[in-house]
């Protein structure tokens, strides 16, 4: 097996590369300006929960705080992510991120049962909601904020390749959404109908437990190494046109936070000197580095022509 791992180039470098550690700060630069932007949003909401008494302001409010708090970990997995890998953890600490955007979906799911409480117990206890135009007013807010903020953090992570950075984006923009409903609630009580506070409250819990199941679905797929099927498809096409390379037989590709790592089987003439395979080996791994988007390393094994694929790997006693 030829391991091209070790071989230096001038963006991707064995370990925590250079992109990667760039693409790392970026996050923690999204993560950092959304933050102050939420944190402002939500006590000039808390504010009026206080003065006016909505339970639907409360429910979005109560989320905002909580979208604003799951920066935090984020804010740590991209710190840790430019860690240097060592003999405990051989690959660096780029997973980490998977385990913030699970603490991501678990405070979205706190959220949604905080607020669903408030909101029922409303419902069975009314009271009256006060100041009706301010709470329209930091609905309003709240919307705006939310969706400069998710804006912001889905850019961002789709150009950095983090899940968890835009699964915290779509979680902002569904609190856009939500604080878009609290108006209409209000807008129900000036109009008569006392109910629609609570009401909304409820709905704007419905909203968030759906941005639990989709965000939790994305999340989890990374955790248990899943990748959009297109991806292995573009790594052998990228292999493919390498002069020298006869056959592109196995190709597995992960996530390790949001960084690529691919292992790839490539076929060669097998009268090739080892000298010479070798060379093929680093210009695969390169050309694969500067085509794919995201990927941070590769590891090429190459194998004689007539003798490539898992079968001829097979070792028996092994297979359990």
């Amino acid at each position: 097996m030829v391991n091209t791992a070790s071989v230096p180039t001038p963006v991707h470098a064995h370990g925590v590369s250079y992109s990667s550690l760039l693409t790392s700060k970026r996050g923690i630069w999204a993560l950092k300006w959304s933050l102050v932007g939420l944190a402002l949003t939500t006590l000039f909401q808390a504010i009026v929960v206080y003065y006016s008494g909505s339970v639907a302001l409360l429910a979005d409010t109560i989320h905002n705080a909580g979208d604003a708090l799951t920066a935090l970990p984020l804010w740590i997995a991209f710190r840790m992510s430019t860690w240097k890998p060592n003999d405990r953890f051989t690959y660096g600490y780029g997973r980490v991120e998977d385990v913030a955007g699970i603490a991501v979906v678990l405070t979205i799911l706190a959220s949604a049962a905080i607020a669903g409480y408030a909101s029922v117990v409303r419902l069975f206890h009314p009271q009256e909601v006060q100041f009706l135009e301010a709470v329209m007013v930091a609905s309003l807010i709240g919307f705006v904020g939310n969706e400069a903020v998710a804006v912001f953090r889905i850019r961002v992570g789709k150009e950095i390749g983090s899940a968890a950075l835009v699964v915290d984006g779509k979680h902002a923009r569904i609190d856009g959404l939500t604080s878009l409903s609290v108006f209409f609630g209000a807008f129900g009580v000036y109009a008569g109908y006392p109910l629609a506070d609570p009401l909304i409250g409820i709905l704007i819990t419905i909203a968030i437990l759906r941005v639990v199941w989709d965000a939790g679905r994305e999340v989890l797929t990374r955790v248990i190494d899943g990748v959009d099927e297109s991806v292995p498809d573009e790594i052998r096409e990228a292999a493919t046109h390498v002069e020298g390379v006869q056959k592109v037989s196995e190709v597995r590709v992960r996530w390790i936070g949001h960084r690529l790592r691919a292992e790839v089987n490539v076929a060669v003439d097998p009268q090739l000197t080892v000298e010479a395979s070798h060379a093929i080996a680093k210009e695969v791994r390169h050309h694969l580095l500067d085509h794919l988007e995201f990927l941070d390393d590769a590891l090429v094994h190459i194998d004689p022509l007539g003798a490539s694929g898992e079968e001829y790997h097979y070792v028996k006693g092994h297979d359990y």
